[in-house]
């Protein structure tokens, strides 16, 4: 892993997988083009190369301590999540004895989860059709907590709490109302749940009248199916 604020160079990079060396070669040029494909992307390269304009939130910092027989340790949980606020989104989780080798773990660890989102505008309200918001009312789960998004009217904002506020914007959602239940102060599974209902945009039986981006706005757009 290179260490943090360092640039990504491609000529750099020597590929560990067949994935990656087609990326390096040119033959993958656009990351939804992986992300549809179902194939799992192993190197934190391939997305350096093909989102290069990916923006990092620290979403926590946790101090975990267990006893053992040669003393306390300690080791930190971080949470973070990376996005081009223009339909690419991930989130990642990683535990390490130093601040700095959580944070950048957790980093790479949410690039090689990354989605696409699908945007639309699925308010009554507004009808714009406009990728501002999510085409539906989407549900996540993980943990004890619950988490709905439920599509909003153009200008209304982000009207939810600080962490899936966070991940909606760095996803390129602008309005939207969200609502959760369970025990959200447990941020690593109020952040996933947040994660996993933006999962279900992609997975959406809309009407074909509804228009739809997925993913990076003008690489992936028109009318939804219904299957």
């Amino acid at each position: 892993m290179r260490p943090a604020g360092e640039q990504f160079d491609i000529n750099l990079w020597t590929p560990r997988t067949k994935l990656g060396q087609m990326v390096k070669e040119g033959k993958i040029t656009n990351i939804l083009d992986i992300l549809k494909s179902g194939k799992r992307i192993m190197e934190i390269e391939i997305v350096d190369a093909l989102v290069p304009n990916l923006q990092e939130e620290i979403l926590s910092i946790g101090l975990m301590q267990r006893m053992h027989k040669s003393g306390r340790r300690v080791r930190y949980r971080v949470v973070s999540v990376v996005g081009n606020g223009d339909g690419i989104v991930g989130v990642g989780k990683s535990r390490a004895r130093e601040i700095g080798q959580a944070i950048r773990k957790s980093i790479g660890s949410a690039k090689l989860n990354i989605v696409a989102v699908a945007r639309g505008c699925g308010s009554w309200e507004c009808g714009c059709n406009r990728p501002h918001s999510v085409p539906a009312e989407v549900t996540g789960k993980c943990g004890s907590v619950s988490v709905t998004i439920k599509p909003a009217p153009r200008g209304l904002g982000l009207v939810g709490a600080e962490v899936p506020s966070t991940i909606l914007k760095l996803a390129g959602i602008k309005d939207a109302w969200v609502t959760s239940r369970g025990e959200t102060r447990t941020t690593v599974n109020f952040a996933f749940a947040v994660f996993e209902a933006l999962k279900q945009t992609t997975r959406l039986v809309l009407p074909p009248r509804m228009k739809v981006t997925i993913g990076q706005a003008g690489e992936v757009s028109g009318e939804a199916g219904s299957g």
